[in-house]
């Protein structure tokens, strides 16, 4: 099995990856990089969300101009996305990004890569090699007989080599695909002979519930798999729930901690409160803690306190009345509407 601890590692403003060091949580702005405003204010609402690090489009000169005043207002570092043109690469660069993303097949050729890698090796800025599969060269289509595992991680040590035969190796290395088997296939091949942190997600997994599953099997195997050094959940939704999805994948994987873990039972014919409303409620209601416990929420008084012994607090509803738990012990019963408030009292006062 690979290890993650053997992989270079790369430093991304103020953070580094690589080398052991925690998996990172990224996500891509869909405001215009040239609306400042608009840029700073959903970059904040990612990191209140736990992002990491944000990825802009930089396709105009004037959104190139726009990062420096962006990053004057933000805590994450900035890394710009770039495609074609080898001008706005250089420009994002010259004006502060913190990394860049390329694909050095479609800069325009070996003096325009030799362009953009001169201006990151000045300032010592990383470079994302990304792979999509929906882009995959013709010549290793036919290779290959079609998309597969082996062309895409070709493709990326192609592009890898590119910029090594420059004299530099400030890289990251992304493939991805939207097929969550070739993903998982392409990775555990690319970590047998690639040195460089690699950014994991499954590209166009789709809207908030089919993309955060098949993102949370592909990201999820990926990485127990011990590959993986940054990570994104591509949804097309808002881009807070891709953190939240992110977030929720590394607590399960025991890769982070931190955040209150809510698990629920589900429901059945003993259930006698609107378990699934009252869930959401309580997933709702400690978002904003910073607290490293296990909640459970729990639809049977019944059933509800044994089952919710392994977590660190428990609530448990029955017809009209609630049980609050606390480390498997029963503290409190009180009426049904009191639970949620029982419950923020009992956080507030925590340890």
């Amino acid at each position: 099995m690979p290890d993650r601890n053997h992989t270079k590692t790369v430093q991304i403003g103020d953070r580094v990856i690589g080398g052991g060091n925690p998996i990172l949580i990224q996500s891509m702005t869909n405001t215009r990089t040239e609306d400042v405003d608009a840029m700073v204010g959903q970059i904040l609402a990612l990191e209140d969300a736990g992002c990491e690090i944000i990825r802009c489009t930089v396709p105009t000169t004037e959104a190139a101009q726009a990062l420096p005043a962006i990053k004057k207002r933000i805590h994450i570092p900035l890394v710009a996305d770039i495609h074609f043109d080898y001008r706005l690469a250089v420009a994002a660069i010259e004006n502060g990004a913190d990394k860049i993303r390329i694909n050095p097949g479609n800069i325009g050729g070996p003096e325009n890569l030799k362009a953009v890698v001169l201006a990151a090796k000045e300032r010592e800025i990383p470079i994302r090699v990304g792979v999509n599969s929906g882009s995959l060269e013709k010549h290793l289509v036919e290779k290959y007989g079609g998309v597969t595992a082996e062309g895409i991680v070709e493709s990326a040590l192609d592009k890898v080599r590119m910029i090594e035969a420059l004299n530099y190796e400030n890289l990251v290395v992304s493939i991805k695909s939207s097929d969550v088997l070739m993903s998982i296939d392409a990775h555990r091949k690319l970590a047998e002979v690639c040195p460089y942190p690699v950014h994991v997600g499954i590209t166009e997994s789709g809207t908030l519930f089919t993309g955060s599953v098949r993102s949370a099997v592909g990201i999820g195997i990926i990485l127990y798999e011990g590959i993986g050094d940054t990570i994104r959940v591509s949804l097309t939704g808002d881009p807070v729930e891709e953190i939240r999805t992110a977030r929720t994948i590394l607590r399960s994987l025991g890769l982070r901690k931190g955040g209150i873990d809510v698990v629920s039972c589900p429901t059945c014919g003993r259930t006698q409160i609107d378990l699934i409303g009252l869930a959401g409620r309580v997933e709702e209601l400690v978002k904003d803690y910073d607290l490293d416990l296990k909640l459970a929420v729990m639809g049977c008084v019944v059933n509800g306190p044994g089952e919710a012994k392994e977590a660190d607090l428990g609530i448990a509803g029955g017809k009209g009345e609630g049980l609050l738990i606390v480390k498997g012990e029963i503290v409190r019963k009180l009426p049904e509407e009191e639970l949620l408030s029982a419950l923020k009292d009992t956080l507030d006062h925590w340890g």
